[in-house]
C-alpha cells in the first residue's frame, strides 16, 4: 500500500478494497467503469492486486474473496480504511462502544498494522496504521479526493441509528457533523467534516437494511459510465440522478455482487 499518511490523520480514508470471488472478472468491469488498471494476479498464494489510477497513483486494493472466508460469513463488498495512530487501543475503544472486533489487529509486513471492525450498529470498516515510505515519510494517501476522478469521493454511511452513529465517529475519530440537510420521512442527510474538509454524510438506512459504509468513485461521465457498468453485467439500481451541487450518481451491483457508486459529471 502506498502513500502513508501522519498521526494528525487520525479519522482520513487512506485505502479502499474490493473483497471479490472473481478478481479477473472486477478487473475487466472496473477497468471500464472508472477508467482504472487492476493488476493481473501477483505471483504467489495470496491474490491481491493494487488498482492502478490513470495519474500512476493507486485507488485502493482487490483481495480474492475464498470458500474459507465466504463459510465465515464474507460476501463480495468493498471496506475502507481508516488511520488510527493506535490500532490496538483504538480498536478496544470501539469495543467500549459496542462495536465489534470482526478480525483482530495484525501485522502486515512493511505495510502496516491493521484490524476489521464494526460500529455499534453493525457497519463493517477498518482501521489501520501505516509503516510510512523510506522514500516519502511525510505524504498522505490520495486514495479519497472530493473532485479528483479515479477515486472515492464520498463515503457515506447508512445506519439504523443515525444519532448513536454520529455520537460514535465523532468520539473515536473527530468527525463532526453539525450541517445537515432535511429528507422529509428520510429523515436528516447528516454531512461529514473532517479537519474541515466534507469526506461525506451520513444519513438513516431503509428499514431491515443492514448498516453499512458506501463509497462513490469520481468519473469523468456517470452516463458513460453506467453504460459500461451494463455492458458489462452490472446492475443499475438508482440514477443517474442529480444531487445538490451539480453532480450526478449512479448506485449498482457489479457482476460477482458487490455494491458500487459512481459520481461525477452526467
Amino acid at each position: 500500500m502506498s502513500d502513508p499518511v501522519t498521526p494528525d490523520q487520525n479519522g482520513a480514508f487512506i485505502w479502499y478494497e474490493l473483497i471479490t470471488p472473481d478478481p479477473d472478472g472486477a478487473k475487466s468491469f472496473y477497468d471500464a467503469v472508472v477508467g482504472w488498471t487492476i493488476e493481473p494476479r501477483p505471483s504467489g498464494d495470496l491474490d491481491y492486486r493494487m488498482i492502478g489510477r490513470a495519474d500512476g497513483g493507486n485507488a485502493g486494493g482487490v483481495m480474492r474473496l475464498t470458500d474459507e472466508m465466504a463459510s465465515h460469513g464474507a460476501r463480495p463488498t468493498w471496506l475502507g480504511y481508516l488511520y488510527a495512530d493506535d490500532v490496538d487501543s483504538t480498536v478496544a475503544a470501539i469495543e467500549a462502544d459496542g462495536g465489534k472486533a470482526l478480525m483482530p489487529a495484525f501485522d502486515v509486513p512493511d505495510i502496516g498494522r491493521i484490524a476489521l471492525v464494526a460500529d455499534p450498529q453493525g457497519a463493517p470498516f477498518y482501521v489501520m496504521k501505516p509503516i510510512p515510505s523510506r522514500d516519502r515519510p511525510d505524504e498522505a494517501s490520495d486514495a479519497f479526493s472530493p473532485d479528483r476522478p479515479g477515486r472515492v469521493s464520498w463515503n457515506e454511511l447508512s445506519t439504523s441509528d443515525p444519532v448513536a452513529a454520529r455520537t460514535f465517529y465523532a468520539d473515536r475519530f473527530g468527525w463532526e457533523m453539525g450541517e445537515f440537510m432535511d429528507m422529509g420521512e428520510r429523515g436528516e442527510y447528516r454531512f461529514i467534516d473532517r479537519q474541515g474538509s466534507r469526506i461525506g454524510a451520513l444519513c438513516g438506512g431503509m428499514p431491515g437494511q443492514q448498516p453499512k459504509w458506501r463509497y462513490y468513485f469520481r468519473v469523468a461521465s456517470v452516463s458513460a459510465a453506467k453504460d459500461a457498468a451494463e455492458k458489462g453485467g452490472g446492475t443499475i439500481i438508482m440514477g443517474p440522478m442529480e444531487v445538490p451541487g451539480g453532480d450526478n450518481i449512479v448506485i449498482g451491483t457489479d457482476p460477482q455482487g458487490a455494491e458500487f457508486a459512481l459520481v461525477g459529471q452526467a
